[in-house]
């Protein structure tokens, strides 16, 4: 799968904080969970970018003490992409998950 966020990827992504990273992730998880029941291209490219950003957060080594925690966020989002059936995960619950990340990242600004 080519990257869709080269920039970021390139290392300015490194310079966001914690929550900065997470609200972003958090972005595409709200893309995803709007078009997931409307438009199967648009949900697909926003649970890979959304997958590509938390990649990205966890290969951070700023965040080597959460490695645990970041690993199984991704597992609960793959589950929520597969229906819910291990965690009973859906992309409503995520996308509350991940509010508290984006009003931190805008308060830090």
């Amino acid at each position: 799968m080519a990257l869709q966020h080269r920039e970021l990827a390139g290392g300015r992504w490194f310079r966001l904080s914690l929550a900065e990273q997470l609200a972003h992730v958090g972005s595409e998880v709200s893309r995803a969970r709007r078009w997931q029941n409307q438009d199967p291209k648009l949900f697909e490219g926003a649970f890979g970018r959304a997958l590509e950003l938390l990649g990205l957060t966890i290969a951070d080594p700023r965040w080597r003490g959460r490695l645990k925690e970041l690993a199984r966020l991704r597992e609960v989002l793959g589950d929520a992409y597969l229906g819910g059936a291990a965690y009973r995960s859906s992309f409503e619950a995520l996308d509350r998950y991940f509010l508290p990340f984006a009003v931190a990242a805008r308060k830090s600004r």
